[in-house]
C-alpha cells in the first residue's frame, strides 16, 4: 500500500523538484512535479501527513513511523493484530466493522472498503469525495483485467488456449516446463493473438470508461493540487521554526 511508504523519502523526492520555500508569512504553492511517479510520491507524502495527524488525535502512531528502525516485525505494510493497541491501530486506520463501500467489478471480483478511518479521512481531504474516489479508482486500475477478461472469451483465443492447453500437458506430465510453455504459446498461436487482441480490446474498454477516466483525472488532480498546498505549509512551517525573521 502507497500509503504506509516512509514520508520522508517521498517529502525529499519533492523537495528535490520544487526547491526550498522561503521564509515568508505568505505560503506560495510549489509548481507540481512534473513526473508521474514523482506526482504519486507527492500524493503518498500528503497521505501520510494527513493519516498521521489524524492517528496523533486519537494517541496513535503507526508503527514504522514511532519505530522505523525496528524492521523485525512485519512488513512496512503488514499491521498484524497481536495485542489491544493494534486492534485499535487498526480500526482507526482502516475503520471497523461491515465495509460501507462496495464495487463488482466486469471481471467479478468485489472490492470493498471503509467510510470511517483515518485512511477514508484522509482521501476525503484530498479527493473531495472519498465514494466517487473509491469507485472510480477500483475500475480504472482494473481496465486491464477487463480487458483480458474480454479476451478469453473471444473465439479465435478459447481455441489457441486449447490448443496451448494440449501442447504443454502431454500424457504422464503433471506440470510442464517453462521453456515448453513458452514454445506452446508461441506454436499454439496464442502469443500472437494475445499481442494482437489484447491492445485492441484495451482501448475499447478504456473508450466505454472514457467517464470513469475523466473523473480519475479531475480527482487526481485535485489531490495532487492539495497536496502540493499541505506540502508547502509544512514547509512554511519547518522553515519557521527553524528561526527565521517574521518581520
Amino acid at each position: 500500500m502507497r500509503l504506509l511508504r516512509a514520508f520522508a523519502a517521498a517529502a525529499l523526492a519533492v523537495l528535490a523538484l520544487t526547491g526550498c520555500s522561503t521564509a515568508t508569512a505568505q505560503r506560495a504553492v510549489p509548481p507540481l512535479p512534473r513526473t508521474e511517479r514523482d506526482r504519486d510520491d507527492l500524493i503518498d507524502a500528503a497521505q501520510q501527513v494527513l493519516v498521521d495527524r489524524c492517528l496523533a488525535r486519537q494517541g496513535l502512531t503507526l508503527p514504522n513511523a514511532s519505530a522505523p528502525q525496528d524492521h523485525s516485525a512485519s512488513a512496512p505494510q503488514d499491521h498484524s493484530v497481536s495485542a489491544p493497541q493494534d486492534r485499535r491501530l487498526q480500526s482507526a486506520l482502516f475503520g471497523h466493522g461491515h465495509p460501507e463501500l462496495s464495487v463488482t467489478l466486469a471481471t467479478g471480483y468485489t472490492v470493498t472498503a471503509h467510510t470511517d478511518g483515518c485512511l477514508a479521512a484522509a482521501e476525503r481531504d484530498l479527493y473531495g469525495d472519498q465514494r466517487l474516489w473509491f469507485r472510480t479508482r477500483v475500475v480504472v486500475n482494473n481496465l486491464r483485467a477487463e480487458a483480458q477478461q474480454r479476451m478469453k472469451r473471444d473465439p479465435d483465443y478459447r481455441a489457441a488456449t486449447a490448443r496451448w492447453t494440449r501442447c504443454v500437458t502431454p500424457a504422464h506430465e503433471a506440470r510442464p516446463d517453462p521453456a515448453v510453455s513458452t514454445r506452446c504459446a508461441r506454436e499454439s498461436g496464442l502469443t500472437r493473438l494475445r499481442a494482437r487482441l489484447e491492445p485492441a480490446l484495451l482501448a475499447r474498454v478504456r473508450a466505454e470508461r472514457h467517464g470513469q477516466l475523466t473523473t480519475y483525472r479531475q480527482l487526481r488532480t485535485r489531490a495532487l493540487r492539495r497536496a502540493a498546498d499541505l506540502y508547502a505549509e509544512r514547509t512554511v512551517q519547518v522553515t519557521l521554526k527553524k528561526g527565521s525573521d517574521p518581520s
